[in-house]
């Protein structure tokens, strides 16, 4: 009795060290949050607004490759038709803002909570894994940002069925078409690392990825269908890097797989 006591305590324990995690990590996001908040100008104007333009990088390096691929005009206009949908949109950016500002302190509350249970060589290693973590968060927000942002919104703002429609988006939908887009991207781009990490506990093999191809194929279009707008055209933006994505992460599972 008494070491299930001692365990159920140790048990407790863990779950109050891990709510103080989630907590210091919140409190990065609310403080991340804020410096987005009070810089609305520079992160509407200069960063959110700036992929409508056709002086996003985006857009001049593709007319460089060719004039045909030149884009002059965004046919469309941004309207808000919500008493409170500018401060409702401004909360939701000061979110996504702040949860990528915090990041590396999220994965640092992370790896503090999870290094007291690793050996030194193991620390290093985690410590290796972490570094790659935020640096493939950063890529797949680029990505999402420079990439799939400007191709989404140039195809779908200019898409009509007829002359007779003009394209008057409603800023709600513009704003949470680009942190929905940018935020998935981040998180998705760790594919590879919870492949690694899956494989070096013997949850998952090279064998069963290589299997379930299909499956999982499956289960990405599903995922980016729930999580993009809902367009096919976003969809096989995001699906196609994430298929790529895997079948690196059947590489990564192969050199990473326990010989024992």
């Amino acid at each position: 009795m008494m070491n299930q006591n001692s365990s159920r305590q140790t048990f407790t324990g863990h779950l109050e060290v891990l709510r103080w995690h989630f907590f210091r990590s919140f409190v990065a996001i609310f403080f991340g949050a804020i410096i987005v908040f009070f810089n609305k100008s520079f992160v509407f104007d200069k960063i959110i607004f700036a992929c409508k333009e056709n002086t996003f990088p985006t857009y001049v390096f593709l007319c460089e490759l060719s004039e045909k691929l030149c884009i002059k005009d965004m046919p469309f206009i941004l309207m808000n038709i919500e008493m409170a949908g500018q401060f409702m949109m401004h909360l939701l950016v000061s979110f996504v803002g702040g949860i990528i500002i915090s990041f590396p302190y999220i994965l640092y509350e992370f790896w503090s909570f999870v290094s007291p249970a690793l050996y030194k060589n193991e620390k290093k290693i985690s410590i290796v894994i972490f570094v790659i973590a935020f640096f493939l968060f950063i890529i797949g927000v680029l990505f999402g940002y420079y990439v799939i942002i400007p191709f989404s919104i140039n195809f779908l703002s200019s898409y009509a069925v007829s002359g007779v429609i003009e394209n008057n988006i409603h800023f709600i939908s513009f704003i949470k078409t680009v942190t929905t887009i940018i935020l998935t991207t981040g998180i998705l781009f760790q594919l590879p690392l919870v492949i690694y990490c899956l494989t070096k506990f013997n949850l998952i093999s090279p064998n069963q990825l290589i299997q379930y191809r299909r499956h999982a194929f499956v289960i990405i279009l599903i995922a980016a269908s729930v999580l993009t707008p809902p367009d096919v055209f976003s969809q096989i933006l995001i699906g196609l890097p994430i298929f790529i994505l895997y079948e690196f992460s059947i590489f990564i599972s192969r050199i990473s797989k326990p010989k024992s």
